[in-house]
């Protein structure tokens, strides 16, 4: 739906558009947790480590990617493979992977809820597009419905599911959000994958973080004074007005200006 109301913005969208461009460019990967998915070929691969990575995602951008690498590496760098064959035995493997409060309980119950799933799904696209609704605005009904089906599970420990932020609980589900950009996102730039078909750019939320935060309130495009669910959905709807059909791609904008203006 596009806004027909011009908010109070002090900046424009040849702006905006301008360092979308600067910063949505292959250059971007290399620093960024993206980084690590673009390593593989395979879909269920790049499904795996853009979801577990975007998960790990919090700290210098630095320390989330060695992170990542140290744990698909423990998979022997075929994460899809590992999974589909994943035993009780392999749990060992994992007791020393740890980063900040995700230790090896959550990753053998990442490890269980992934094979669950893949062993009756394709692509991990359905436990988030499943649960959106035909004429649903944007993905919070997807959010909720992963958060519910990933928690639902006979071996769930309830320590994990500080790890999968849902609108239920007006987390901003800034990791999440992420991911979904990833996977939904196409344009011709080769950053986001765009493999998903399911779930439009339209309908994602824009990744709240520090900076994006940061930035967002020095360009007047939120007025709420939290940093939560209902001001991501502010944020975005504001980026609507510049751009309806694909709001997040200013993300790049925003965090790219966010990181590179401290």
């Amino acid at each position: 739906m596009k806004n027909t109301q011009e908010p109070p913005f002090i900046i424009s969208k040849d702006f905006l558009d301008n360092l979308s461009t600067i910063y949505n460019r292959p250059d971007f990967i290399e620093k960024d947790p993206i980084s690590i998915p673009h390593q593989y070929s395979i879909l269920q691969d790049i499904e795996i480590t853009a979801f577990w990575t975007a998960i790990l995602s919090w700290g210098q951008r630095t320390t989330i990617i060695k992170k990542a690498k140290e744990l698909f590496a423990l998979m022997d760098n075929a994460p899809y493979d590992f999974i589909k064959n994943y035993t009780e035995k392999d749990r060992k493997i994992f007791d020393s992977f740890k980063h900040r409060t995700f230790n090896a309980v959550d990753t053998n119950y990442f490890l269980l809820f992934l094979q669950n799933h893949y062993q009756k799904n394709n692509s991990l696209e359905s436990a988030f597009s499943k649960n959106i609704l035909p004429d649903d605005i944007h993905i919070e009904n997807g959010l909720k419905g992963f958060y519910q089906y990933f928690i639902n599970h006979l071996h769930f420990p309830a320590r994990t599911s500080k790890h999968i932020a849902t609108p239920e609980k007006n987390a901003a589900c800034k990791r999440i959000c992420m991911f979904l950009r990833w996977m939904v996102r196409k344009d011709n730039t080769g950053v986001d994958f765009g493999l998903w078909q399911n779930i439009k750019p339209s309908q994602l939320i824009c990744p709240f973080d520090v900076h994006v935060e940061r930035v967002a309130r020095e360009w007047n495009l939120i007025e709420r004074k939290q940093s939560d669910w209902k001001t991501a959905l502010e944020l975005t709807e504001r980026l609507r007005f510049f751009c309806p059909e694909d709001p997040v791609k200013y993300d790049f904008a925003l965090f790219g200006w966010g990181v590179e203006n401290k």
